[in-house]
């Protein structure tokens, strides 16, 4: 009998710390953010994932080569064209200045300088399109050296009125 009590008492203590088991819980927080355009003027990228996280350039071991990165936008100025340059001459670096390595940012197929340059027409920005963004790395003359490279791309992007 006392075996029976025993066993029953074991029994309904772990039934009871079973239960405790299942009432723990967790809680996770995380941001929630948008951007909403206006309707006049936006250049915003058409996948919104990856622009606040490090792009990487793929090296190909067989050609020796980087590819580029390729990417759309959402572009549109209800008042006309739009205009883009780049805020200082992009490149890779992995601290050694020589090994630098020069990027060449081409947005609509227009290659950015640090000048503002009409890269939407006046009609393709008041109906709106998209267009790709293109970040090519420009191979030194005597080739890539290895290492860990980085950089960053600012392009600064103005509605022109007519």
């Amino acid at each position: 009998m006392f075996k029976v009590i025993t066993t029953a008492a074991s029994m309904a203590m772990l039934t009871l710390t079973s239960t405790s088991v299942f009432a723990i819980r967790f809680s996770e927080t995380f941001d929630v953010s948008v951007t909403i355009p206006t309707a006049e003027f936006h250049v915003i990228p058409s996948d919104t994932d990856w622009i606040h996280q490090e792009q990487r350039l793929n090296w190909n071991p067989v050609t020796s080569e980087l590819s580029p990165l390729r990417k759309q936008f959402d572009v549109k100025n209800e008042n006309g064209a739009i205009s883009a340059r780049l805020y200082f001459e992009p490149y890779l670096s992995n601290g050694n200045d020589t090994d630098d390595i020069p990027l060449v940012v081409t947005f609509n197929n227009k290659r950015l300088t640090l000048n503002p340059d009409e890269v939407i027409s006046e009609m393709d920005g008041r109906t709106g399109k998209r267009v790709g963004l293109e970040i090519a790395a420009v191979k030194p003359g005597d080739g890539y050296k290895s290492g860990d490279y980085y950089g960053s791309v600012h392009m600064i992007f103005e509605a022109i009125a007519p």
